[in-house]
């Protein structure tokens, strides 16, 4: 049976709820893990979540700031939140499913630090809370997913754009904060710790351009089309067999009042 997972940075789910719903009931995802919901979690539209047809819902929520939920059509366990480099700032939640098709399958939604401006951490704090947070990603052996029985999907706001098509213009943005070689080098050896496999490009390879945000700032974003990917969806490699494909919804980043980051709809066959 295909799952379905889709991973959206809404920038304030309460200001995009209608985004949402529109997303949902063109796409039907099976699971939809949000980033940078920017509300407290007595805030959050529970209650349009499951008109919507999902009926479990975990958050972790931060008052104007951060936040990360996983709706799901099937039922769930073990909720957790961790925090990272010392922080209480709400950007990881994961759980168990349930039912369906992916039991015992741990989905993580995780909404990694943006890093500031300027990329020194001696300087910049921001930066620094970034590399941190990298870190202790890398020892968590919560994260340690190569196991043979290990049926684990990390999607999310990772904020780094690992690869050179990853980004409009590798040349010209080596020394932006989300593409610096640091950064660069940093998520991936995360990603080999733990054995993960990066399914986006894994199905499809560099050097295609694969991107999932664009900035605000483009008068004409879709014309200049100067995008990263900064949306990731990474899987256990018990799963690595049942990837399917994905799909990056850009047209969403042009509805009314939109996110500056594009929905990921993973599916796999399991």
């Amino acid at each position: 049976m295909p799952l379905t997972i889709a991973t959206w940075n809404i920038n304030s789910v309460r200001l995009r709820i209608e985004s949402v719903a529109r997303f949902v009931e063109a796409y039907r995802p099976d699971i939809l893990c949000l980033q940078e919901t920017k509300c407290m979690d007595g805030q959050f539209p529970l209650a349009d979540l499951r008109k919507m047809g999902f009926d479990h819902i975990a958050i972790h929520g931060q008052k104007g700031y951060h936040g990360v939920a996983i709706a799901s059509r099937y039922a769930f366990r073990d909720p957790e939140r961790k925090p990272f480099f010392g922080k209480e700032d709400a950007r990881h939640i994961s759980v168990v499913l349930a039912d369906g098709p992916a039991t015992g399958t741990r989905i993580h939604n995780f909404y990694i630090p943006a890093g500031g401006d300027e990329p020194d951490p001696a300087i910049n704090p921001k930066f620094a809370h970034k590399l941190g947070f990298l870190d202790e990603m890398e020892a968590w052996d919560g994260l340690k997913v190569g196991d043979a029985g290990n049926r684990s999907i990390l999607v999310g706001d990772l904020n780094i754009a690992p690869y050179e098509h990853d980004v409009w213009s590798s040349k010209q943005l080596k020394g932006v904060v989300s593409h610096t070689p640091l950064e660069r080098r940093r998520l991936i050896e995360v990603a080999k710790a733990g054995q993960w496999v990066d399914m986006m490009r894994e199905l499809t390879p560099e050097p295609e351009k694969l991107y999932t945000w664009w900035s605000y700032r483009s008068p004409d974003w879709a014309a200049a089309n100067k995008g990263r990917r900064l949306d990731h969806v990474w899987v256990s490699p018990t799963l690595g067999p049942a990837m399917r494909g994905f799909e990056i919804v850009k047209d969403a980043r042009s509805w009314e009042r939109p996110s500056d980051h594009a929905p990921v709809i993973a599916t796999l066959d399991l």
